[in-house]
């Protein structure tokens, strides 16, 4: 915030008309001060690493019985904003991947039917309960499925969560206490690219959990991105063309990877492990839907019907419906979900995908018909 505000300063106190290049740095007394106020803040926060090192022992004791509901979605949030910064950073509150299941984590499969659900951005696994309603417990009393919640920060990389997913699960299936006979993956919203990324990696490592995934079902996926975040990227740019707006540009670089990757939908990454165009303005290179298993589609409006303004415009609130079917203006970039594999409810928002009963019983109703193989999708 120094650096934004000493920016600012600078190129206010410039001479205007001077053509200069933007200024970062005051100079003389102006400076000073400024100086002056970065040594304090960092006598100060070396002084709280200090105290906080001594206390440790207490904090670790008090986290490990004060977890709960509330702390569990302000980490999660948290991550989902700035989560590649912690990671960086080493701070503990970096959420690390995990299998879990009633509130603990699984270190192996249970077997069988196995439901992996994929949480979106900013959450956790503990919010597929909403409003007394979860899909993996439903799912587990009508098809004898056995849920497990995957957790992550959802600030990386969707690339780097895929990859890492991926390698994972091949493990975590290898290890199951009983053989997994059948894998089924739901993912909501960004958990949907997380998990087309592990499909992608998990074939180019040869992994053999592939082989028993059935069915991969996307609930509110922004397949081709979400307008939010390219509307976040276009004021960037905005604030950009001034150079007295320029140093603001910094505070909307402070969002996470995750949320980046949102722009287009970015699944890849390159040889470095970092996301291609996550901030570039070209769209990501086409990921086509894993043939091996049955894919499905299902996205909300926020309007009455196909006609409606709200259903063009809005979408479920964040996500176009175009978007969450994986339609694109181009042909080439469409995702090739069958006719019947897609399904579209009205009168909803984002979260409804939750807990709507409709919702549900779609969901429900594709997962109990037989798998079809997909051929020829692009």
């Amino acid at each position: 915030m120094t650096d934004i505000v000493e920016a600012m300063h600078a190129n206010i106190a410039r001479i205007p008309g001077s053509g200069a290049p933007p200024a970062t740095r005051t100079r003389g007394v102006t400076g000073w001060v400024y100086r002056t106020i970065r040594r304090v803040t960092g006598w100060v926060g070396f002084g709280l690493d200090q105290a906080t090192a001594r206390l440790q022992p207490l904090i670790d004791r008090v986290a490990a019985t004060s977890s709960g509901p509330a702390r569990e979605a302000l980490v999660a949030a948290l991550n989902g904003l700035v989560g590649d910064h912690l990671v960086a950073s080493g701070n503990p509150l970096a959420v690390p991947m995990q299998f879990r299941a009633a509130g603990r984590e699984l270190a192996a499969a249970e077997g069988g039917r196995t439901l992996l659900l994929v949480h979106g951005l900013c959450m956790h696994d503990g919010q597929w309960l909403r409003r007394g309603h979860d899909h993996g417990a439903a799912l587990a009393r009508d098809l004898g499925y056995r849920p497990a919640y995957l957790r992550y920060n959802s600030g990386l990389h969707v690339a780097a969560n895929g990859r890492e997913l991926a390698r994972r699960l091949e493990d975590w299936v290898n290890r199951a206490h009983t053989p997994v006979t059948e894998l089924a993956i739901v993912g909501f919203s960004l958990g949907g690219l997380v998990a087309r990324s592990a499909c992608h990696y998990a074939n180019e490592a040869g992994y053999r959990w592939p082989r028993r995934l059935r069915y991969l079902v996307f609930l509110g996926t922004p397949h081709h991105g979400a307008p939010l975040e390219r509307g976040g990227h276009a004021i960037d740019l905005a604030l950009g063309l001034s150079r007295y707006s320029a140093p603001l540009a910094a505070l909307g670089h402070l969002r996470s990877a995750g949320i980046t990757d949102l722009r287009y939908g970015s699944v890849l990454a390159d040889e470095h492990g970092l996301d291609r165009f996550g901030s570039e303005s070209a769209p990501p290179q086409h990921v086509a839907l894993p043939e091996s298993a049955t894919c499905v589609a299902i996205a909300a409006s926020r309007g009455r019907s196909a006609r409606d303004a709200a259903d063009r415009l809005f979408g479920d609130g964040l996500v176009p419906v175009a978007s969450a079917l994986g339609r694109h203006a181009e042909r080439a970039r469409t995702l090739a979900f069958a006719a019947d594999r897609q399904w579209v409810g009205y009168g909803l928002t984002h979260l409804d995908l939750l807990d709507d009963a409709a919702v549900y019983a779609t969901l429900r109703g594709m997962l109990a018909a037989p798998p079809k193989r997909r051929r020829g999708s692009r």
